[in-house]
């Protein structure tokens, strides 16, 4: 069953994931200790900090001078047209992809110039959950959850099954341990990826589009998750996503990339008044002008570009 963040269940945030286990299972989840390179000097500041953050594949330029603050214990939301960046900054926060300039840090300590094992005792206190869940399609659903402990920690079987166990309740889904990937329907796959990304017990958890491909039934189970961690755990959460009714109900705060930039950054309500009619097009899925225009041009057999079976037309 999934605790509903007003429920008396709930406490407020910060809540510890494995309160009431054993000390041995707590012992083996603890990873305070090599969480960080250095210790963090404010635990009160942003957890999230990007400072001029460039990147290009190619010619294409993906992400141009991004600065970002990500305040902990919040939602913030990353929205933004396919194709504008969004994943990739995501990937830049847990060292997944490296940027051509610009800094990133993790609770003050800088992540883009770190290599690969000094990177992993930072994505142990980073849960990610990627685009369409990637489960492992050959292991069970309880395998799938104890990956990561099988990874990270000195857990024997028997502690990580209470663990996987804990998780899977969480998410409404306890029972299911044997199950495999392919019996499951997409919502409760996203569910299992979710459970996944929670239980080496993070600060930060990245959601890559969570909802994408779901009803709106299923879509609003994974956003009641999203706030039920938020509101419960106190876990920090960077949502990426383009879908709106998703975006409203679980940010705190929402950003909109367009062209490698930050155009819009404010409150749900803030961004919704926005004067900006790049902004606007997107809250209300209205297609770009230009757009539309390729697009009656080639019905009307108007393109200046010539098909396989059309001779370009002379110049006048």
């Amino acid at each position: 069953m999934v605790i509903e963040p007003d429920s008396p269940e709930a406490n407020s945030a910060g809540t510890d994931l494995y309160e009431g286990f054993d000390p041995k299972t707590r012992a083996a989840l603890d990873l305070t200790a090599d969480a960080l390179v250095q210790p963090p000097t404010k635990r009160g500041g942003p957890i999230v900090r990007i400072q001029n953050l460039h990147k290009s594949f190619g010619r294409e330029r993906v992400l141009d001078g991004i600065d970002l603050e990500i305040e902990r214990g919040k939602t913030t939301v990353v929205l933004g047209p396919s194709g504008t960046g969004k994943s990739v900054l995501l990937k830049h926060v847990v060292g997944l992809i490296k940027p051509d300039n610009g800094e990133v840090y993790f609770e003050d300590q800088r992540v883009d110039t770190l290599s690969e094992p000094a990177l992993v005792p930072i994505r142990k206190r980073i849960g990610y959950m990627f685009q369409l869940g990637a489960l492992f399609d050959s292991m069970s659903i309880g395998e799938n959850i104890a990956f990561p402990l099988v990874e990270h920690t000195q857990m024997d079987a028997s502690h990580r099954a209470a663990c996987v166990q804990r998780v899977l309740s969480l998410v409404g889904l306890d029972g299911y341990q044997d199950k495999m990937p392919a019996e499951l329907s997409g919502g409760q796959q996203r569910r299992v990826a979710l459970a996944r990304a929670v239980v080496l017990q993070p600060c930060l958890v990245l959601y890559d589009e969570p909802t994408t491909g779901l009803d709106p039934v299923r879509a609003d189970v994974i956003n009641e998750l999203i706030l039920a961690l938020t509101r419960q755990m106190g876990i920090t959460s960077i949502v990426v996503t383009h879908d709106i009714a998703s975006a409203n109900k679980v940010a705190d705060r929402m950003i909109l990339l367009h062209q490698g930039a930050v155009i819009c950054d404010g409150r749900p309500d803030q961004v919704r008044a926005s004067d900006n009619a790049v902004v606007q097009r997107f809250i209300q899925g209205e297609a770009d002008a230009s757009d539309l225009e390729k697009i009656r041009r080639a019905f009307a057999g108007e393109s200046d570009t010539p098909t396989l079976f059309q001779e370009a037309r002379p110049d006048p």
